[in-house]
């Protein structure tokens, strides 16, 4: 996902160029482990533990050659938990010494005082938190128990350490959208940037979005917030919402295999951070030609940047705004992708979704997840459900 900021002016035509696809991807996520300490229920990767075939180190300095050569400007880097990778600062310069910036998503669990006075004197490194509630009660049924306190710490260590406008970033559950002011306020406190982005029911998100998606009524409220608040980043993941009326900042289009992709720990290139299923596997970094080859010549990449049907949503007055929404969230909820997304705010997908069962979804592999603690049903009063 992309943190453009583009009037809707400059969306149109760069939009157009977009959906052809580029030289080479905007924003590359790439998930270097998935290895990590934490179970989230709505971990894309259903990360946990470490796959043996994981790139090395070696494998990893030649992907991030290939990137330089491409001119990628920036990579996404998750996991897991990156910061696992016992190799992880070795990777980080060695990406900034060649020009790539870095970006990394971190539960803060291993950012102490030491490794934030490292990240911070380092160039072209930028850093998200990810929180999921304003406090416990609300983030750790979700991220884990323990999870908040050690972001927060994490959080205290970057201020220390003057590292600068890291970001916090947000996915938005039915049990935190409306805790977003406050995130606010703690986002400014520390002198953050607020990150906020879609929950999508991938990974172990795939059995816990039915219970933790926003409401309808949820969802008109994020979408007058942010179109209040255009400093706020999202990535462009709520640019369903823009079939509300005033399009949200951002390209409002999905850019899987256009301007986004994602390389899984095992080298594994998919269309979108949000799809990691056999459907969207374009190749390999480690097949002939490696990334640049999968890029420009996969199979995948190539029919996703062609024309494409609006399907059932052809006769809707909103579609050029919306675009039919997300491919991912249509996917693993069985909505063919050229319908309308479950969270069609015209109620479209809804409708659909009442005559699917779990039957209609494709199946999830279990992938590298753990036996996990996190609850759903651990929250002071029960249920998270409203």
């Amino acid at each position: 996902m992309t943190d453009l900021v583009l009037s809707p002016v400059k969306q149109s035509g760069l939009g157009d160029q977009m959906k052809a696809g580029l030289a080479s991807p905007i924003c590359l996520t790439w998930e270097w482990t998935y290895a990590c300490n934490l179970a989230c229920v709505h971990c894309l990767s259903s990360s946990g533990r470490r796959d043996p075939d994981e790139l090395d180190t070696a494998e990893m300095k030649a992907v991030i050659d290939e990137l330089a050569r491409m001119q990628v400007f920036y990579i996404n880097v998750g996991g897991g938990e990156p910061m696992i990778r016992p190799d992880f600062f070795e990777l980080l310069a060695y990406a900034v010494d060649r020009g790539v910036g870095v970006k990394f998503s971190t539960n803060g669990s291993q950012l102490d005082a030491a490794r934030a006075r490292k990240l911070a004197a380092m160039d072209y490194v930028d850093i998200q938190i990810s929180l999921d509630g304003i406090d416990a009660a609300t983030n750790d049924p979700i991220r884990g128990e323990g999870s908040y306190a050690k972001a927060r710490q994490a959080m205290d260590h970057l201020r220390d350490a003057d590292f600068g406008p890291f970001k916090l970033s947000v996915v938005m559950t039915r049990t935190n959208i409306e805790q977003v002011e406050q995130f606010e306020a703690l986002a400014a406190e520390y002198g953050a940037e607020l990150r906020l982005t879609r929950f999508r029911p991938s990974g172990r998100g795939a059995d816990s979005w039915h219970d933790l998606h926003p409401t309808q009524s949820q969802q008109l409220f994020l979408y007058r917030w942010l179109l209040d608040r255009p400093e706020v980043l999202t990535g462009d993941s709520f640019f369903h919402l823009s079939a509300l009326g005033e399009p949200l900042p951002g390209l409002n289009l999905c850019g899987a295999g256009r301007v986004v992709c994602l390389i899984d720990p095992v080298g594994d290139v998919y269309a979108c951070p949000f799809v990691l299923h056999d459907e969207f596997r374009a190749g390999s970094v480690r097949d002939a030609g490696g990334f640049g080859a999968v890029w420009n010549s996969s199979d995948c990449f190539t029919e996703l940047r062609g024309p494409q049907s609006a399907g059932a949503c052809a006769s809707c007055g909103s579609y050029d705004a919306c675009q039919g929404g997300c491919m991912a969230a249509k996917f693993f909820t069985g909505i063919p992708l050229d319908g309308p997304d479950p969270e069609c705010v015209m109620g479209e997908g809804e409708k659909l979704l009442a005559g699917l069962g779990a039957e209609d979804r494709p199946p999830v592999e279990p992938g590298h997840s753990k036996p996990s603690t996190v609850s759903l049903l651990n929250r002071p009063g029960g249920s998270v459900i409203a």
